[in-house]
Order: structure tokens, then sequence, then C-alpha cells
């Protein structure tokens, strides 16, 4: 802990990235409870819907974020996925068929993209951690949220910066990478995250209810169910 010079502590800063979806409002709701001060990050990256982002922003205020920054990235030029480019969102798949392959979903590279944005914000600030909610478990098979991924990019990040060569080395917290979905919700209940002011649908309608039906909303589903509570935004 730093010290300020009168010997009060000063709560180190930490750069949360912030979808605006279940688990990476669990994961500020618990950089916040560990005593840091937070940071949020979100991202126009030309996804199929901005719901996400004003989720994102509610989230960011409501658990008193010391800054949300939003930055624009165009990933729909690159496309090659169905959240960035004019392809089906996958509805009504099992489990099984979820983690058999890589889906649709997956945007190429994304969060490769994000943490090393999510890094430049953090070095700029004098921030030494990044707190991301990925998941190894109820998750739709996406190679960029394993631990092999998160240890290899921490690396980088401390070889590849300016404060990494210089000792002030990174950290990379997932404190949600062995959770089960109703894992993370128990504990953000635990926190007090209000559920309601999150989305997680990757195809939500007009008036910005869920489907239901794709792979997102039925992880959802299952982490509510098997946590034995009622989602608050669920389909009625």
């Amino acid at each position: 802990m730093v010290h300020a010079p009168d010997g009060s502590p000063i709560a180190p800063k930490a750069v949360v990235l912030l979808s605006g979806g279940l688990d990476s409002t669990t994961a500020l709701a618990i950089a916040l409870s560990e005593g840091y001060e937070t940071y949020a990050i979100s991202f126009n990256y030309g996804q199929r819907h901005l719901v996400e982002l004003r989720a994102a922003e509610r989230v960011a205020n409501t658990l008193r974020a010391k800054e949300h920054l939003v930055v624009n990235v165009d990933l729909r030029s690159i496309g090659a996925s169905a959240l960035t480019a004019n392809r089906e969102v996958p509805k009504g798949r099992s489990l099984d068929e979820m983690s058999g392959q890589i889906p649709v979903t997956y945007v190429p590279a994304r969060n490769t993209v994000f943490l090393a944005l999510g890094l430049a914000w953090a070095e700029a600030i004098g921030a030494r951690h990044i707190f991301i909610g990925v998941n190894a478990l109820d998750y739709s098979g996406y190679p960029d949220c394993r631990p092999q991924y998160i240890e290899a990019f921490a690396r980088v990040a401390n070889l590849g910066t300016k404060a990494g060569v210089e000792g002030r080395n990174f950290e990379i917290h997932t404190p949600l990478i062995n959770m089960t979905k109703s894992q993370i919700i128990r504990k953000g209940l635990e926190l007090g995250v209000d559920y309601s002011l999150t989305h997680s649908c990757y195809d939500p309608a007009a008036d910005e209810r869920p489907c239901g039906q794709c792979d997102s909303c039925l992880l959802r589903e299952k982490g509510f169910r098997e946590a034995g509570v009622r989602d608050p935004i669920v389909v009625r």
C-alpha cells in the first residue's frame, strides 16, 4: 500500500475492462471491494448494438468508478464475427454445442486489442493493475478467456512497456477465471451488485430486451438458475 506524506494510505489504481455484462460488472465490484481506485474502460468497437455501452455507463456510475473511458476502435472493418459483421447469431444451442468449437460470435483478437488499450491507459495514469472478467468454465469456447492466454499477455505487458522495463510491473487480475457463472453471480450479490443494470445478450430486441436464446443469454440463465435467484432482467 502506498502512503501519502501524512501517512494516510493511498488506494492503488486499477483499470477494469467493463463491457456492461454480468462478468465484467462483477470484476469491477471485486476490484472495489479489494480497495482499488477503479478506472473503467469500455469499447465502441463496431458491435451490432450499443446496449452494452449504455449498461457499462450505468454500472460505472453506480459502482462509483473514478473515471469511465469509452474508446472507439473499428473492429467492424475487420469483420469475421457475428458481432461485427452481417452474420447470424446462433440461437438455442446446447451446452455441448457451445463448448464443441469456437463460435461465430468470437471476435478476432478482441481481448488482445482490449487488454492492449487497457494497458496503455494503465501506463498513462500510473496504474499497475488491470482487471478483466474472463472465465474459463461457463463460457462459449473463446481462446482469449483461458489462463494460458492471460499469463502470456502479462509477459508481453511487462516486456513491451516503459513501466515494465523500469521494473514497475503490471498485474492482470482475473478474479472470475475459475468460477462457474452461478459462483460469479453469488459473489456479485454478496458484494451488492445490482444485476438489473447489466446486459448480456448478443442480439437484443429494439426495445433492448434480451433474446433469451443466444449463447450469452443461455449461459446467464443457467447461472441464475443454479444460483437459485431470479435474473432481474429475465425475459417475461
